[in-house]
């Protein structure tokens, strides 16, 4: 069985459990899938406040996260897992995508570093091997971002979703946006399903589909079409 290991290093850890306990990580972890490890960046610090975190140098604004207790904290984990990708969720890294999630499932195991306050010390940048930003804006801190990326990439993992095929068709699977979905009843206060979904007819219901993903791509995200024909043109298509 394929299991994935996920460590999340952060200073808030009670912030996690109430969304890694429910929907399709919940079942990831429940069937063994996923093994989800939350450790406490404070109970590595060697001061007897447990401060983690100090004035920068040359003055300025805020707080940096001190190099000691996330290292130490990342040490004890790599005795764990020793070939773990790192990665720090900070919004200076390359930008969390669809590509970048696919290439993450593929990992045995991950570890998570939560960046706050006004940054990390420069040098932990040294014992990672990425960093992750969400998009282009500014979080308290990297834990709404490390659970984003945990959710995102554990329904890649085989066997979370419990359907082989349940995100064949997902947006950005190939590039577009997903066609739209419809469910009972067929006719709601006079708006009505379209015809061909009912029909019966599953070859005209994949060109359906496959219409209205171009058409929503182009519709919602214009910016994505044009990435797809600039990779065309790269590779001489």
């Amino acid at each position: 069985m394929n299991t994935m290991d996920i460590h999340v290093l952060t200073l808030f850890p009670n912030m996690f459990d109430p969304v890694l306990s429910e929907s399709i990580v919940k079942r990831g972890r429940d069937s063994g899938r996923l093994r989800i490890g939350i450790h406490d960046i404070r109970k590595y610090s060697l001061d007897r406040h447990r401060k983690v975190d100090d004035k920068p140098f040359g003055g300025g604004p805020g707080m940096v996260l001190q190099c000691q207790p996330v290292l130490d904290a990342l040490q004890s984990v790599r005795r764990a897992c020793p070939n773990a990708k790192v990665m720090l969720m900070g919004p200076k890294g390359r930008v969390l995508d669809q590509g970048l999630c696919n290439s993450l499932a593929q990992q045995r195991s991950l570890v998570l570093i939560c960046g706050h306050y006004e940054g990390v010390d420069e040098r932990i940048r040294g014992f990672i091997s990425d960093e992750i930003s969400i998009g282009d804006y500014v979080l308290t801190g990297g834990e709404l971002a490390a659970m984003v990326l945990i959710d995102a990439v554990a329904r890649l993992v085989p066997g979370v979703l419990g359907d082989l095929n349940s995100n064949a068709d997902e947006s950005f699977i190939g590039g577009l946006l997903e066609y739209p979905h419809y469910t009972r009843p067929a006719d709601y206060k006079g708006r009505k399903v379209p015809a061909v979904l009912l029909s019966g007819n599953h070859r005209a219901v994949e060109r359906w589909r496959e219409v209205e993903s171009i058409r929503e791509t182009i519709d919602k995200r214009p910016d994505m079409i044009r990435h797809i024909k600039q990779l065309e043109i790269g590779k001489g298509v």
